[in-house]
């Protein structure tokens, strides 16, 4: 989809267990990402928990590179920029601790995930602060992703969120 990038990250293993190398200053700049980050934080999910499909809209939109850290986790972003050729669609990755796998997701997109593993420990780190009176998102069941789970446990507040059809985009 326009502008996520799937990344694959230095993974060494020994004995002892595994090692990812998460971020490299010169090796982001290469692809072009972003380098300066304003915040960063983790969540803690049990299995079927569902979080999402969140984002956080202008002036407090940002970019996001996302990883497991522990266990596995579907993880889904919808483009939302109005003139995007895939606004609307959805993309699904397996992210996966074991494998380190990263996800970079540009401004505009919806991001949320569904807990595969007994429990799973997601990473995230932002270009912009948490601003509360910017944070938005679409209702998970409402952009054609196929979670492939039955009775997912999601927040009230997930719940809450509009369907996607009903959602007016800020972004361009």
């Amino acid at each position: 989809m326009g502008g996520c990038l799937k990344i694959l990250p230095i993974v060494r293993e020994d004995r002892r267990g595994v090692f990812v190398k998460t971020f490299h200053v010169d090796a982001f700049r290469e692809l072009g990402l972003p380098t300066v980050f304003a915040e960063a934080y983790f969540s803690v999910s049990h299995r079927n928990v569902l979080r999402g499909l969140h984002f956080q809209i202008p002036p407090m939109d940002h970019e996001k590179i996302v990883y497991c850290a522990e266990g596995e986790v579907l993880d889904a972003v919808v483009d939302l920029r109005r003139a995007s050729p895939t606004y609307g669609q959805h993309i699904l990755i397996s992210l996966r601790a074991a494998e380190g796998t990263m996800l970079y997701i540009p401004r505009g997109m919806a991001h949320g995930f569904c807990t595969r593993s007994e429990h799973a420990v997601m990473m995230y780190q932002v270009t912009s602060v948490y601003a509360p009176a910017c944070d938005a998102g679409i209702r998970w069941d409402s952009a054609g992703i196929p979670w492939d789970i039955e009775n997912p446990v999601i927040s009230e507040r997930d719940m809450g969120f509009p369907a996607l059809s009903d959602f007016v985009s800020p972004f361009d």
